[in-house]
């Protein structure tokens, strides 16, 4: 009976994260308009996944002194405002997955909790993936740190999308179980 205040409890959290996480997505999807070009297909993400000093270096070129704004100021600008998604995003993940955890039992149970706190580890991954990415748009150019960015970028996809994944796989499996127990 306990477990159950505490999960309905939960809910309001659980709903402000994601109107969080949405809310931030809209407005990086405004601030990060501008950095898709024919050179920059992917916007930001060309920047996350630029391996070599080489490849970050042509990003910043692609988004230099482009006409009506610099890119470079706008992809700054949309790398601080992860910092506000990353808490919304990674404690959304966490929450969610703790709470899917909690409600079932063996196997999803347990990687529910593992995969909440890999929610926890991708939002601090994403804060070091956003200092790389910040070192390089502010002139800091190396393979050191485009090599760390892409590999704190690539962990930090992997645990997240993997949380998302669980939360989209052991939702709808929980009111599936809800739905039988209460129709037999």
């Amino acid at each position: 009976m306990i477990l159950k205040k505490d999960y309905f409890n939960k809910l309001p959290l659980l709903l402000f994260l994601a109107v969080g996480s949405l809310l931030m997505l809209i407005v990086m999807g405004q601030t990060s308009d501008t950095l898709k070009t024919s050179a920059t297909p992917l916007g930001i993400l060309n920047l996350e996944f630029a391996y070599t000093a080489e490849k970050a270096f042509a990003v910043i070129i692609a988004w230099s002194g482009l006409i009506p704004a610099d890119n470079v100021f706008a992809a700054i600008i949309n790398t601080w405002l992860d910092f506000i998604f990353l808490l919304f995003y990674s404690l959304f993940l966490y929450q969610g997955s703790r709470m899917l955890a909690i409600r079932h039992i063996g196997l999803l149970s347990s990687t529910g909790y593992f995969l909440a706190k890999g929610a926890l580890v991708a939002g601090l991954l994403d804060v070091f993936e956003n200092i790389g990415m910040l070192l390089t748009l502010n002139g800091h150019i190396s393979n050191t740190v485009s090599l760390l960015t892409v590999l704190f970028s690539t962990l930090k996809w992997l645990l997240a999308l993997a949380a998302l994944l669980y939360i989209l796989i052991a939702g709808p499996l929980l009111l599936y179980k809800k739905v039988i127990r209460t129709s037999s």
